[in-house]
């Protein structure tokens, strides 16, 4: 199918969309709603697929770059379901202790998309771990609907602690130089921030256009934030306001950025809500952070 752009769609189906993927529709309604705006060739069905993730599209770095090593490792969450995996990616010229950074994916499990976002901080020189909060289930399937139905099912509170041990595991790695930052996407964002309301020793966390923590525990935070929202993004933007007004309260060293013009997800480059512009432009400025922060 031809790769589409967000500017292809009415603004209405984006929302539907949005809702559709947060699990505030079901495909049903989706499909529902969104024929209202359906035109002549590009039907509900075709909107969904076109706007679906196509990982084709996507791949920035290869598994089999000679730059890095990859794999996946086990770790232990204690505190929520036991026995744990994420991919790991490695410099494989690097020697000696390293940096980590830690990096949550959306609500759909560890997919392509956030492998590769891993492989691209190992090219930078970053011990990259990225968990997998679908293990207990079985991992991700290899399908996006059906890893969002099992992401729901799941124990909320639980499945943070697995995430939260993925910390852990990185610190206690032989490699570790004893700094270590998290990146994450969605709901992953909103998992980094609660990174931040319960680990005062990270050093670093970017969240993108994720869910604010509650007042009460933002104001919790210590660590440095480079959070990034879409402008188009009604759902999370409402709560950036109250959140900054924490954070400015407890002198929290933060950046924040709403790209003009964007969609909830402008990052992941395998749909067209992807902004090459604002992803490029707010990656930059993550891998600065991260130098700052975790290699000074």
């Amino acid at each position: 199918m031809e790769r589409k752009k967000a500017s292809d769609f009415p603004p209405e189906v984006l929302k539907l969309f949005d809702g559709y993927v947060h699990g505030g529709l079901s495909r049903r309604d989706f499909l529902e709603h969104a024929a209202r705006y359906a035109a002549s060739g590009f039907s509900a069905v075709a909107m969904l697929e076109a706007l679906s993730p196509n990982f084709a599209w996507a791949q920035q770095v290869k598994p089999d770059d000679g730059r890095i090593t990859t794999g996946y490792a086990s770790y232990l969450a204690p505190k929520g379901s036991g026995n744990m995996r994420g991919y790991l990616a490695l410099p494989a010229a690097a020697k000696g202790r390293r940096a980590a950074v830690v990096v949550i994916h959306e609500n759909r499990g560890l997919n392509p998309y956030i492998e590769d976002v891993a492989r691209r901080l190992a090219v930078e020189g970053y011990t990259a771990f990225a968990p997998d909060a679908l293990t207990p289930v079985g991992g991700y399937p290899g399908d996006e609907d059906k890893a969002r139905d099992m992401f729901a099912k799941q124990d909320g509170a639980k499945r943070t602690e697995d995430l939260l041990a993925a910390a852990d595991y990185v610190k206690l790695r032989p490699d570790f130089s004893g700094k270590f930052g998290a990146v994450g996407f969605c709901f992953g964002g909103g998992i980094v921030n609660t990174f931040a309301t319960r680990m005062p020793d990270l050093a670093a966390a970017v969240p993108y256009y994720g869910a604010q923590p509650p007042a009460a525990e933002a104001a919790k935070i210590k660590s440095p934030m480079l959070i990034h929202y879409a402008s188009e993004d009604e759902r999370i933007d409402a709560g950036w306001p109250a959140f900054e007004s924490v954070l400015k309260a407890h002198h929290v060293k933060y950046q924040a950025y709403i790209y003009p013009r964007t969609q909830h997800g402008f990052h992941n480059d395998t749909t067209p809500r992807y902004d090459e512009a604002a992803a490029r432009l707010s990656w930059q400025r993550t891998l600065a952070f991260f130098k700052e922060h975790l290699k000074a």
